[in-house]
C-alpha cells in the first residue's frame, strides 16, 4: 500500500513538472510569437483609424472601431496581418487588442507627425526657438514649409507649435496659425459672409484694405486664477502718481471702482528701471521712475485690494527708444534722422524688433508684478501725416511691403499670444474714429482690431469730435449723453461684424473742454457719456481719462461712478 502511494506522489510530481515545463514553454513561444513594444500612433492628420477583428466561420476580418488621436501610447505587437490591401499591426490600447494600419505606428515620439509640409493661413511669426519669444522672421499668408518637428502635442493631436523650415531659416510657429493645403491656406474665412462685409472696404486714406486683414475667429480665453470684471469700472493711473497709490486705492473702495490702469511705459515716462529697458532701450531705462521693488510695491497694493489691474504700455510712440535705435524709427527723409510727429519720435509698427520689445516688456511686467492685463496705446502709425507721407518726406520703413493694418493686427497677435502664454488679457486702445466703417489712415480698423484683443478701448473723448458731428445742432461736447449713444451705435456695428468680438471697455473724459464753448465736465456729464454708451450696448466697463490723473477732479466726478448704470 505504501508503494502504491509513493508511485501516486512520483506521478503527481512528474505531472506537475510538466505541466510548469508546459506554461514555461507556452509562455516562451508567446513571448516568441506576440513580442511588443510601448509605441505611439501616428499620422499625417489629428487622428487614427482604428479596427478591430470580426472572426467569421472561416477567417478574420477588420472592421473600423473608432478614432484615436495620434500620440496615443500603445503597446505595438510585431505580427503583421493582412487585410484587403491593407498591412495592419496588432496594437494595446486602452487595455483592449485592436489593429491599425502598419504606416500609422512609430515607436519614436519625434515621427509622431507624419505630415512633410504645412502652410500658412494667416501672416504670423516665426520663433528662433520655443523658450524665447524672438522673432526670426514673418510668414506671410499661402506660404508653404518644410515641417521638420513639432512642439507640444495636445490632446486633440495638434501640436502647440511646428518646427518648420523656409529656405535657410527654421523655427517655431503656432499650429493655430497653419493648414494642411495651398488652397486652404489662400481661402479668407467667410463663414456667414464674414469676409465680404470686409473686402469692399479698400485702401480709401493709406491705412491698408480692410481685405487685406483676417477675421478668422480665435475663441475669447479664461485665464484660471485671473478673473475679469464683466464690467470694469476704472480710473486712469500716471506712472507720477503711482507714488500716492493708497490715496487711489481708497477713492477706489469709496466710489464703485474696481479696475485700474497704471503706466508702464509712456512716450516719456518709463515706470520701473526694467531688464528689458535695459537691453532695448538704455535711455528709457535711465529716466525710469521707480526701481522694480518700489514699483512692485506700489502694485502688490493695488492687487492685495482686490482690484484689477491693467498695465498700460505706449507702444509704438517711444521717444527714448527712437533715440537709441535709429534704424527702427520713422525716418525724415530730408534730414536723414527720425522724424518728429507731435514732438516725438515714432518707431515704426513696421519693425519686428520694435514688436519683440513691447511684447518683452509686458511679459516681463506679468511675470514680475502680476498685471491682470496689458494696455496697448499708440498701438498704431503717426496721424494727420497722409500728405507728408504722399510726398516722400517720410521714411516708414515699411520692409515686408505690408499695410499698416495688417502689421498692427500682427503685431497685436503676436503680443496677445505670449501675453495670454504669461497669463494675463491683452486691451488696445483705439481713436474713436475707428468705430467707422473705413480703415483709418493711421492703420486701426476697429473688427481687425477687436478680432484679436480681449479688451477692445476706444477713446471717443466729446471735445475730440468735430463741432456738428452726426448732424447735431449744438457742439456735441456740450451732449455727451447723445454723442456717446450716437458713436456707441458705430461701435456696437463694427462689433456685429465678426465672430469673435472683444469686450468694448470704453475710455470717458474726465477733464474740461479744451475747446469753446468750454464745458466743465462735472459728476453729470461724466454720468451722461457712461450713460450713452451702456445704452448703446457698450457695457464692459469704462476707464477715465484725465492725463494728470488728477485726484481731486475724480473726488469732484465721483457720484457719477457710483451709479448702477446696468440697472438703471
Amino acid at each position: 500500500m505504501k508503494k502504491i502511494v509513493k508511485i501516486i506522489i512520483l506521478l503527481l510530481a512528474v505531472l506537475t513538472l510538466l505541466g510548469i515545463i508546459t506554461m514555461i514553454g507556452l509562455s516562451l513561444f508567446n513571448n516568441v510569437k506576440e513580442k511588443h513594444e510601448k509605441g505611439y500612433l501616428a499620422s499625417d492628420i489629428p487622428k487614427v483609424d482604428i479596427y478591430e477583428e470580426v472572426k467569421t466561420e472561416n477567417k478574420s476580418e477588420y472592421k473600423k472601431a473608432l478614432e484615436e488621436y495620434r500620440g496615443k501610447e500603445i503597446l505595438i505587437y510585431s505580427n503583421e496581418y493582412k487585410f484587403e490591401n491593407k498591412t495592419l499591426k496588432k496594437i494595446r490600447l486602452n487595455n483592449k487588442i485592436y489593429y491599425v494600419e502598419d504606416t500609422y505606428v512609430t515607436t519614436n515620439k519625434n515621427n509622431i507627425l507624419k505630415e512633410k509640409e504645412i502652410y500658412v493661413r494667416t501672416n504670423s511669426v516665426l520663433y528662433h526657438d520655443v523658450n524665447d519669444i524672438s522673432i526670426s522672421m514673418s510668414l506671410k499668408k499661402g506660404t508653404k514649409l518644410e515641417v521638420t518637428g513639432f512642439y507640444e502635442l495636445q490632446d486633440d493631436g495638434t501640436p502647440l507649435m511646428y518646427k518648420v523650415k523656409l529656405n535657410d531659416k527654421e523655427g517655431y510657429v503656432y499650429s493655430k496659425y497653419l493648414v494642411r493645403t495651398e488652397e486652404e491656406a489662400n481661402e479668407n474665412y467667410n463663414k456667414n459672409g464674414i469676409y465680404d462685409i470686409h473686402k469692399v472696404r479698400e485702401n480709401k486714406y493709406g491705412g491698408g484694405s480692410a481685405a487685406n486683414l483676417d477675421y478668422f475667429p480665435e475663441e475669447k480665453i479664461k485665464i484660471k486664477g485671473n478673473d475679469m470684471p464683466s464690467e470694469a469700472r476704472t480710473i486712469y493711473i500716471n506712472a507720477t502718481a503711482v507714488r500716492n497709490i493708497e490715496d487711489y486705492i481708497k477713492f477706489a473702495k469709496e466710489n464703485n471702482i474696481n479696475a485700474m490702469v497704471i503706466d508702464i511705459k509712456e512716450n516719456t515716462v518709463p515706470a520701473y528701471q526694467s531688464d528689458v529697458l535695459s537691453k532695448y532701450s538704455p535711455t528709457n531705462y535711465k529716466k525710469a521712475l521707480y526701481t522694480v521693488e518700489d514699483y512692485k510695491s506700489y502694485i502688490k497694493k493695488v492687487k492685495d485690494a482686490g482690484i484689477y489691474v491693467i498695465g498700460r504700455i505706449s507702444a509704438f510712440k517711444d521717444h527714448y527708444y527712437a533715440i537709441d535705435h535709429p534704424e527702427n524709427a520713422i525716418m525724415d527723409n530730408r534730414t536723414g534722422k527720425a522724424f518728429s510727429h507731435n514732438n516725438s519720435y515714432w518707431p515704426t509698427a513696421f519693425s519686428r524688433e520694435v514688436w519683440e520689445y513691447n511684447v518683452k516688456l509686458a511679459v516681463e511686467a506679468v511675470k514680475e508684478f502680476g498685471f491682470n492685463e496689458i494696455q496697448f496705446d499708440y498701438v498704431r502709425f503717426p496721424d494727420r501725416v497722409t500728405s507728408l507721407e504722399n510726398s516722400g518726406i517720410m521714411n516708414l520703413k515699411n520692409t515686408y511691403n505690408e499695410d499698416k493694418a495688417s502689421a498692427i493686427q500682427q503685431f497685436l497677435m503676436y503680443a496677445r499670444d505670449e501675453i495670454h502664454n504669461a497669463g494675463a488679457y491683452i486691451s488696445a486702445d483705439v481713436f474713436g474714429e475707428s468705430a467707422s466703417s473705413y480703415v483709418t489712415a493711421y492703420g486701426q480698423y476697429w473688427p481687425a482690431i477687436s478680432n484679436v484683443v480681449d479688451v477692445i478701448s476706444a477713446m471717443p473723448y466729446p471735445d475730440h469730435f468735430n463741432t456738428y458731428e452726426y448732424g447735431f445742432k449744438v457742439p456735441v461736447w456740450t451732449i455727451p449723453y447723445e454723442l456717446m449713444k450716437a458713436w456707441g451705435s458705430n461701435a456696437s456695428e463694427r462689433q456685429n461684424e465678426i465672430e469673435s468680438k472683444a469686450v468694448v471697455r470704453t475710455w470717458i473724459q474726465a477733464y474740461n473742454s479744451i475747446k469753446e464753448p468750454y464745458v466743465v465736465y462735472d459728476s453729470n456729464k461724466v454720468s451722461e457719456q457712461i450713460k450713452g454708451l451702456y445704452e448703446s450696448g457698450l457695457t464692459g466697463g469704462y476707464i477715465t481719462w484725465n492725463s494728470g490723473s488728477s485726484l481731486e477732479k475724480y473726488k469732484q466726478i465721483s457720484a457719477a461712478f457710483r451709479k448702477d448704470y446696468l440697472n438703471e
